[in-house]
C-alpha cells in the first residue's frame, strides 16, 4: 500500500514553525464542496481580528474554472461564509469556515444545495426536525489499495471486523481517533465511532442535529477527516462500493425524527414511512451524487442493503429501506432509519428530501417549488 510523499515529511520541523506566535491575526480557512458535489477545497485568509460569530467573515471568492464550477471566461465564484467551527489543526483562535458558493450573478452554483435546504428547514422549524448521520467510510492507501489489505490478496472474510479488537482486526484506529478528537475540539456533533464490517472500513456518527445544522456538521466532519488522512498519508474514500465482491459497501445511514415523533408519535411516525415508500424513486435520485448510479452499485439486496428497485420497511431489519429500531417498534414513538443514502450523500439532499417527504407531503417525481 502506497503512502503519500507529504506524510515523509518532517512533523517536528514543522512544529518548530507552529509554535510561532502569530501576534493579534487569525487565520481563516474556507471550506467549499466543489463541482462534483463530493469534493471538498479550502484556501486561508488572514483576519485582524478573531470572528465572534458568522457574520463576522467577509465574503470571498475562488476559481470557479480550476473547481468544475465555471468557465475560464468568467471564472469568479463568492464564498458566502454560513458556519464557523474550531480550526483543530492550526488551533485557537484559528478557525474553519464552511461555505455556500454563489456563481458570479450571485446564484447558487449547481452543487449548492444547501440553499434550498435550509429556506425548507425553515418551513418546518417549529416541528423540530432532528437528524443523526452514520458516515461509513473506508481508509486507503494513495494506490487505492485498502490499508492494511495483503498487496497481493484478501484478508479473511468478513465476521471479526465489525466493532473489532486487536491489530488484526481493527485497520487503522489511529486515523479513527485523531479524527473523533479533532472534531470534539471544531465543535462538530460528533457522537459516536465504531469499525465496520469490511477491514479497513470505519464509521462516525453526527448528531442528533436540527435542521440545517445537520449538513453543516456532517461535511465540516468529512472535512477534518480528509485532512486527518492527508496527514498520516492515506485517503478517506466515501465511495458506496469502493472493494466489489463480497464485501459490504459503505452507506450513510440517516436517522429522522420530529418533536412529535419522539414524544407521541403512532399516526405521524408511520404516516411517514408510508409517505416514503410512495416516493421511493424520488429518493434514490436524492440519495448520491450521481442521481442512484452510485448507489446501483450498493444496493442490492445483499450486505445488509435493500433492492435499489423495492422500498422495504422492517422493525430491527437491516435488510430493509427503512429500519425501525426495535425499542421504538415497541415505543411507537421515537425515529426510524433511512438506510439508503450512500456514504458520498450530500447531506443537505438527504435532508430536504426527508421533510419534502414526510413533512411537506410532497408526492410524484420532482420537488415542489415553493
Amino acid at each position: 500500500m502506497a503512502t503519500s510523499d507529504s506524510a515523509t515529511l518532517s512533523k517536528a520541523v514543522k512544529q518548530q514553525y507552529m509554535d510561532l506566535p502569530q501576534g493579534d491575526k487569525v487565520q481563516a480557512m474556507y471550506i467549499w464542496i466543489d463541482g462534483t458535489g463530493e469534493g471538498l477545497r479550502c484556501k486561508t485568509k488572514t483576519l485582524d481580528f478573531e470572528p465572534k460569530s458568522i457574520n463576522d467573515f467577509p465574503e470571498w471568492n475562488f476559481d470557479g474554472s480550476s473547481t468544475a464550477q465555471s468557465e475560464g471566461s468568467n471564472s469568479d465564484m463568492y464564498l458566502i461564509p454560513v458556519a464557523m467551527f474550531r480550526d483543530p489543526f492550526r488551533k485557537d483562535p484559528n478557525k474553519l469556515v464552511l461555505c455556500e458558493v454563489l456563481k458570479y450573478n450571485r446564484k447558487p452554483a449547481e452543487t449548492n444545495l444547501r440553499i434550498t435546504c435550509s429556506k425548507i428547514m425553515e418551513m418546518v422549524e417549529d416541528q423540530h426536525p432532528w437528524f443523526g448521520m452514520e458516515q461509513e467510510y473506508t481508509i486507503l492507501g494513495t494506490d487505492g489499495h485498502p490499508f492494511g489489505w495483503p498487496s497481493n490478496g484478501f484478508p479473511g472474510p468478513q465476521g471479526p471486523y465489525y466493532c473489532g479488537v486487536g491489530a488484526d482486526k481493527a485497520y487503522g484506529r489511529d486515523i479513527v481517533e485523531a479524527h473523533y478528537r479533532a472534531c470534539l475540539y471544531a465543535g462538530v456533533e460528533i457522537c459516536g465511532t465504531n469499525a465496520e464490517v469490511m477491514p479497513a472500513q470505519w464509521e462516525f456518527q453526527v448528531g442528533p442535529s436540527e435542521g440545517i445544522n445537520m449538513g453543516d456538521h456532517l461535511w465540516v466532519a468529512r472535512f477534518i477527516l480528509h485532512r486527518v488522512c492527508e496527514d498520516f498519508g492515506v485517503v478517506a474514500s466515501f465511495d458506496p462500493k469502493p472493494i466489489s465482491g463480497n464485501w459490504n459497501g459503505a452507506g450513510c445511514h440517516t436517522n429522522f425524527s420530529t418533536k412529535e415523533m419522539r414524544e407521541d408519535g403512532v399516526g405521524e411516525f408511520f404516516d411517514s414511512i408510508e409517505k416514503l415508500g410512495k416516493r421511493h424513486s424520488y429518493h434514490i435520485r436524492a440519495y448520491d451524487p450521481k442521481g442512484g448510479l452510485d448507489n446501483a452499485r450498493r444496493l442490492t439486496g445483499h450486505h445488509e442493503t435493500s433492492n435499489i428497485h423495492e422500498f422495504s420497511a422492517g422493525v430491527a431489519n437491516r435488510g430493509a429501506s427503512i429500519r425501525i429500531p426495535r425499542n421504538v417498534g415497541q415505543d411507537k414513538k421515537g425515529y426510524f432509519e433511512d438506510r439508503r443514502p450512500s456514504a458520498n450523500c450530500d447531506p443537505y439532499g438527504v435532508t430536504e428530501a426527508l421533510i419534502r417527504t414526510c413533512l411537506l407531503s410532497e408526492e410524484g417525481e420532482e420537488p415542489a417549488d415553493y
